[in-house]
């Protein structure tokens, strides 16, 4: 295969050179940015990208934007990201276009190099590939974003209040609302983030909290 890597650590960018030219592949760029993994993957075309995703100037996720914008402009570009982390936002964008060539391993989580190179392998013939923690992470986020996304636009108002810290009454008077009318919309706001009662558990906690994990 021909890769291309993006990795911001030089000790594990040679690392990864040495290991796919010994294993008879050949690296075609090796570089340590999202800029230059772009114009890396425009000039070479390779069969897979190994990307990490917090590299410079920030650290965050240059890399996962990177390989977003590849996965747009270059037909078929497939992309194995290789990282410490999950970043859930945009790695739910990038499996969102649901055209395979891409995969997502954790660093700490490959036991055996014949596993990684297995991984790097399907994902070029067009396979998605993901770490079981991946998977579980992204289906986590997936979950409350999609709890929340079911509340109006006032139920919204109204927990974004109750996180506040702010009564029933209170959130009727900011809102111009009766306090029945309050009531009724944080039973639906219960509802919908399938908080049911229970003597061990304070519903308007429990919906504090998602709305802040969200």
């Amino acid at each position: 295969m021909r890769v291309v890597i993006a990795e911001d650590s030089a000790i594990l960018r040679a690392g990864l050179v040495e290991l796919l030219n010994l294993r008879g592949h050949e690296v075609v760029a090796a570089v340590a940015d999202g800029d230059s993994l772009c114009a890396a993957v425009r000039e070479h075309r390779p069969d897979v990208s190994i990307v990490d995703i917090r590299m410079p100037p920030t650290h965050t996720d240059e890399g996962l934007r990177a390989s977003i914008a590849l996965r747009a402009e270059v037909p078929g570009c497939a992309i194995l990201l290789f990282s410490q982390y999950v970043e859930t936002q945009y790695a739910t964008e990038l499996l969102a276009d649901r055209a395979g060539g891409v995969g997502y391993l954790l660093k700490d989580r490959v036991a055996e190099v014949s596993d990684f190179l297995d991984a790097l392998r399907r994902v070029a013939d067009g396979e998605t590939v993901l770490d079981p923690e991946v998977v579980s992470q992204l289906f986590t986020a997936t979950r409350k974003t999609d709890a929340l996304a079911g509340l109006t636009p006032r139920e919204r108002e109204v927990l974004g209040l109750m996180a506040e810290g702010r009564s029933n009454s209170a959130i009727a008077s900011a809102l111009f609302l009766s306090a029945g009318s309050v009531e009724k919309y944080v039973s639906s706001i219960f509802g919908k983030l399938e908080l049911p009662q229970s003597e061990g558990d304070n519903r308007r906690v429990l919906a504090v909290l998602r709305y802040l994990e969200s």
